[in-house]
This record gives C-alpha cells, sequence and structure tokens, in this order.
C-alpha cells in the first residue's frame, strides 16, 4: 500500500483529501444559536441543541456532534427570534373608513421536528404565516371605528391577534412572541382630506366648548369678586360712615378733576360755585 502511495502520489493527494472531507462531514460543529436535525435517508433521527426556554449559554447541548457520513444529513433550524413582514394591508373600520397598516410579527422555532415535517425551513413557515397574519390583522382592527385605530388603543388588539398567529404557528413548530403595527396611514387622496376635515371640525368644535366654559367660569369669578366688593364696601361702611364718604368722595375728585391718565392731553375746565354741596369735603364738614 506504501509503494502504491509513492508511485502515486496524486491519487494518494486525491484519496486523503477524501478522508479528510468524510472526517470533517463527521462531527459538525452546532454553534449556539443553531438547532440541529440529524436525517437519515429522508427520515428524523435525532435532534442536537434543541431550544428549551431560561437555557443558559454553555449548557444547551451545541458543539461537536457526529452523524453518519453519506446516510446522515444534518438540517439547521434558527434557534434565535425570528420576523416576518406583513404586506401593506388596507383596514376597512366599522364606519367604513380605510386605513393603510404595516405590520410584522416575531417567532421562533421551538418545535425543530415539526417544523422539519411540516415546513422544512423557516422560509417557509414565513411563507405561510405572512397571509394568516394579515387576515388576522383586518378582522381585529375591522371591528373597532376608525378614530381607534389611529390611537393607541389599536394597541390593545395586538394580543388577539398573536393569540390567533400563534394558534396557526404551533402547526409548524412556531410559537408567536410578538405582533407590532409599524405604521398605520391614511390613504393618500380624497380619503385623507376627509379624515383631516372631520379631525378638524371636531378640534374646533371642543376649541369652541372650551372657549365657552371659559367664559362661563370667568363670569363666575367676576360676580363673585363683585360680590365680594360690594360686601367690603358695606362692611366698611358700617364701622365708619364718615370715612367711607370722604374716601368715596376721593375718588370721585379724581375721575372728575384728572380724569384718565389716557385723557389728560386734552384737559376739561369745570366752573363750580364754593358753596356747592359736590365740593363739601374741601371747605370741611362744618361749613
Amino acid at each position: 500500500m506504501m509503494e502504491l502511495f509513492r508511485r502515486r502520489p496524486i491519487l494518494s493527494a486525491f484519496i486523503g483529501l477524501f478522508v479528510l472531507v468524510v472526517l470533517l462531514g463527521s462531527f459538525p460543529i452546532v454553534p449556539e444559536t443553531k438547532q440541529a436535525v440529524i436525517v437519515r435517508l429522508g427520515k428524523p433521527e435525532r435532534i442536537i441543541n434543541r431550544f428549551g426556554p431560561n437555557q443558559p449559554i454553555g449548557q444547551t447541548g451545541a458543539g461537536i456532534t457526529w452523524r453518519l457520513p453519506f446516510i446522515e444529513n444534518v438540517v439547521w433550524i434558527d434557534k434565535r427570534v425570528l420576523d416576518v413582514d406583513m404586506e401593506r394591508q388596507q383596514v376597512l373600520s366599522t364606519d367604513q373608513l380605510r386605513l393603510e397598516v404595516d405590520a410584522f410579527a416575531r417567532f421562533r422555532i421551538v418545535d425543530p421536528l415539526r417544523m422539519y415535517i411540516s415546513a422544512r425551513s423557516e422560509d417557509r413557515v414565513r411563507e405561510a404565516l405572512r397571509p394568516i397574519l394579515g387576515s388576522e390583522l383586518r378582522n381585529e382592527l375591522g371591528k373597532r371605528p376608525f378614530a381607534a385605530l389611529l390611537s393607541p388603543e389599536r394597541q390593545g388588539v395586538m394580543e388577539n391577534v398573536r393569540r390567533e398567529l400563534d394558534r396557526v404557528a404551533r402547526q409548524y413548530g412556531a410559537q408567536i412572541i410578538d405582533v407590532r403595527i409599524k405604521k398605520a396611514d391614511l390613504p393618500t387622496g380624497t380619503p385623507l382630506q376627509s379624515a383631516y376635515d372631520r379631525m378638524r371640525t371636531a378640534r374646533l368644535q371642543e376649541a369652541r366648548s372650551i372657549r365657552a366654559q371659559g367664559a362661563k367660569q370667568a363670569q363666575i369669578i367676576r360676580a363673585e369678586a363683585d360680590a365680594e366688593a360690594a360686601r367690603t364696601y358695606a362692611a366698611a361702611f358700617g364701622k365708619d360712615a364718615q370715612f367711607y364718604e370722604f374716601y368715596r368722595a376721593m375718588q370721585s375728585y379724581e375721575e372728575t378733576f384728572i380724569g384718565d391718565a389716557n385723557d389728560r392731553a386734552a384737559p376739561s375746565s369745570i366752573v363750580m360755585s364754593p358753596q356747592n354741596e359736590y365740593l363739601r369735603q374741601f371747605t370741611g364738614r362744618g361749613r
């Protein structure tokens, strides 16, 4: 045999390379992020590094494994969280108005054997879940009025969508982790303008209501202030009638002889008798 190798070195090199490839292929390395399904002649034989909740890194079964060359194949299945994007959908609300919605779902393969039997790959799982996600989203959002679809309240229906989608995903060995809306836009053109007009009208009505309520409160406050001032004047008059009369007379003199500060550029002249009753505060009460 050694003599044959020396005589035919090229053939020996090919044989050595073939043996090396077979040995390397017989001991694949399973990474932490992958699950391996060992398939023997088309039949799943065993699973390496199967997903388990709360598994610590380094204790999951990842590492070097073995397979029978030419008889067993390794099917790699992602162990990480995957996503499926929904095609843009038009949702019709209960009041017959439209909204264009983009959404996505996140899932993980938790049963690699079922996934291999039913779908063979993650891409086929995505293709199976994408139309179901769109259908469930239309059904759930279609049960709400248009105003609710534009508000944060729409996030409340995502859990219903997730449960229904998860029920289907279990058939493919997947678990739906979350369903979220990326974008919700009004259709362009007449529906968009109509929605803006309705929202503008609603805001104007709300503003008028707030202003009317403010005017009402202002009238109440002014009335209460006037009543309080009247009570204060009445109380002051009752304690010292002469002082109150003097104080009111001084205010009247200021308004009559000095006037408003804005009107001082054009003063007026008043001719009155010294014995006029109006001027008695200047002449003294005893006179």
